[in-house]
């Protein structure tokens, strides 16, 4: 893949994941009922572990989606370091939040385990951009085709 191929589904999987955290974050302001479909979404919702210090998570995720979105628009090597650490930082906070839904709620959110799963794939992807940016134009191709 290049790096223009990466960017590009990077900020696709991140436009999803800012809109589930979109929709999480006007549940939880609005008050209405989380739409779920086998029920633990309304208990992990309402659990202590929805928010951080006051702040709702799903806000957090919103704002790491919106900033992976805006760094898969760049090509400089901070855009992918960065790109990069917010990733692995959610992905690490979605394991203690998946931990704390599977022993301490009891209850599992499909919303979060969405979410976990995007930024896992966009984790790993951010990792082939870090680890491929210098890879050299296959034979024949400019290394303008490349970005």
């Amino acid at each position: 893949m290049t790096d223009r191929q990466l960017r590009a589904t990077i900020g696709l999987l991140a436009l999803a994941g800012t809109a589930l955290a979109a929709y999480l974050v006007f549940v939880h302001y609005s008050g209405r009922p989380i739409t779920c479909s086998f029920g633990g979404c309304e208990t992990v919702h309402r659990s202590k572990y929805s928010e951080v210090l006051g702040v709702p998570v799903a806000l957090l995720g919103l704002g790491a989606y919106v900033a992976i979105l805006a760094l898969s628009l760049w090509c400089s090597e901070a855009a992918r370091a960065a790109g990069l650490a917010i990733a692995l930082s959610g992905v690490l906070f979605g394991a203690y939040l998946l931990y704390a839904q599977v022993v301490v709620i009891e209850a599992l959110c499909e919303w979060c385990l969405l979410s976990d799963a995007l930024l896992s794939v966009i984790a790993a992807l951010s990792l082939l951009r870090l680890l491929t940016k210098g890879a050299p134009a296959p034979p024949g191709v400019p290394a303008r085709a490349r970005t």
